[in-house]
């Protein structure tokens, strides 16, 4: 990738919705040059898909929470089994493997409170070979970005 593929991408994070015209108005390129560029870099996977950007809270669902977990065992069918489980669970919106003394963060949204105790005791609890779980709430949203730096 160089800087006009940057530019590119860029320039699509910030509005997906960009015709070929205005985006390759934004980054000085001709519009042929400018959508050969972007299906190469859809082809190449820089570009996965496109998306809207939905207000969570406007769509019925204003609470977030991070929870922290702990597998009791690390072994292949204790992970394997418990990433399978993620997959399926529209709630999280988010899953990531971790360093330190937590093995997984995950980012899931809900309705409320009630909401969440729920979803703890009906999806959470059944997942097999959990040690711990540790929630987090969060109050509010200081930043939140869809575009990548540089």
């Amino acid at each position: 990738m160089d800087e006009t593929d940057r530019r590119i991408v860029r320039a699509l994070q910030e509005n997906g919705r960009l015709s070929n015209q205005h985006l390759s108005e934004a980054v000085n390129l001709s519009p042929s040059p400018c959508l050969r560029r972007v299906r190469n870099l859809e082809r190449s996977g820089v570009i996965r898909g496109y998306a809207a950007i939905v207000d969570q809270e406007a769509y019925g669902l204003p609470v977030t929470v991070f929870l922290q977990v702990r597998l009791e065992v690390h072994s292949q069918e204790n992970v394997d089994a418990f990433e399978a489980a993620v997959q399926r669970i529209d709630e999280i919106m988010e899953c990531y493997l971790m360093a330190g003394n937590r093995d997984y963060l995950l980012r899931v949204v809900v309705a409320s409170l009630a909401d969440y105790e729920d979803f703890i005791r009906r999806r959470i609890h059944k997942i097999p070979g959990i040690a711990s779980l540790d929630s987090s709430f969060a109050f509010g949203t200081v930043k939140r970005s869809q575009v990548l730096p540089g």
